[in-house]
């Protein structure tokens, strides 16, 4: 049996686009690449959400610590019920147990999301914000 590698490289455009299949395609963008990159214990999701359009859902972890890295774009980031505007190359860190969501500006914003994998980490927040 041939020994599996120590490294895995991919592109993440070459990423299957989960948003489609999840009826959200018409706001963005999202590839989440821990299997592809057969990441054991880390998450890697790309995102790239459509000018002037919000998160489909908000979302929070019990356990997990997450960082959004802005890409490209500018918009706004609620974390819980705070708004606060980002841009190109603006770091979040993000607690556990806080919600988060997202809005593009005019130019879309293109962030990557990364954190430790904990299966059944994530639930789901009920947030008028982003339907």
């Amino acid at each position: 049996m041939p020994e599996e590698p120590s490294y895995t490289k991919l592109n993440l455009d070459d990423v299957e686009d989960a948003a489609v299949p999840n009826g959200f395609g018409d706001r963005w963008e999202a590839r989440v690449a821990r299997e592809p990159l057969r990441a054991q214990a880390t998450g890697l999701t790309h995102f790239r959400l459509r000018p002037g359009k919000r998160s489909p859902f908000s979302h929070r972890h019990r356990e997990a610590e997450e960082v959004y890295v802005i890409i490209s774009g500018s918009g706004k980031v609620k974390l819980d019920d705070e708004l606060i505007e980002v841009r190109r190359y603006d770091a979040i860190r993000m607690a556990p147990g806080v919600a988060r969501a997202f809005e593009a500006g005019p130019d879309g914003l293109e962030f990557l999301a990364a954190g430790p994998h904990r299966p059944s980490d994530g639930e789901p927040v009920d947030d008028p914000w982003v339907r």
